[in-house]
């Protein structure tokens, strides 16, 4: 539904965040909420909020504000958050098993349906609850499973080698914790989080007292 209205790609970032506060007022009994207050909360520009909210149309009333669970409604629908999202993961190292412990506990409609390691048997094995596949078994059981997003996160000598198998394979989406910037056509969709890059800049803002822009 995001894609269909063309929203900006900054406010489809913002949409999840949107939610998941929405959810924690409507689970605290809260009615009805105004731009400034969901400003208050999550350090979002009042503006920006009212800015993002209007690409949808007029989801609020002038004086009234915003109705707590019809936005929350509206949201889910939004991000499709009813229909479940099955995940591969590929690189079961130290990254890889806390990923297997957390498994999107938090939304319960995504989840990793099994993962590939080149250490895994040939028959594979179970961790926290999940099968483990060698990775030779990568195309079989990707296609046996339905899986269209993958979260990689092998070494960074052999991510563009994985990341062309699974191209290959019909992968519509990549959720990319290795350092680099991988080559897909553009059917594939890539999110690179490079937690060291993350931390560099983190750093850096507070080193220089850089007010980071929510815009």
């Amino acid at each position: 539904m995001i894609e269909e209205i063309k929203i900006p790609q900054a406010t489809s970032k913002r949409l999840p965040l949107y939610y998941r506060f929405l959810q924690n007022l409507a689970n605290a009994g809260k009615n009805r909420v105004s731009s400034s207050e969901l400003s208050e909360l999550m350090k979002i520009d009042a503006a920006t909020i009212r800015r993002d909210f209007s690409h949808f149309g007029a989801l609020g009333r002038k004086g009234y504000g915003y109705d707590v669970q019809y936005l929350v409604n509206f949201f889910r629908l939004t991000l499709d958050t009813d229909e479940k999202t099955d995940v591969a993961l590929i690189g079961v190292g130290n990254l890889g098993n806390a990923f297997l412990k957390y498994n999107f506990h938090k939304n319960h409609n995504t989840k990793i349906v099994l993962a590939f390691d080149p250490e895994a048997p040939d028959e594979g094995e179970i961790i926290s609850g999940i099968p483990v596949f060698p990775s030779s078994m990568l195309k079989e059981k990707m296609h046996e499973f339905k899986i269209e997003l993958v979260l990689l996160a092998v070494p960074a000598k052999v991510a563009q080698e994985v990341t062309d198998k699974v191209v290959e394979i019909g992968i519509k989406g990549i959720l990319n914790f290795t350092p680099v910037r991988l080559a897909v056509p553009e059917t594939v969709r890539v999110h690179t989080i490079d937690l060291s890059v993350e931390l560099q800049t983190l750093i850096y803002f507070i080193k220089n007292d850089v007010k980071e822009s929510h815009m």
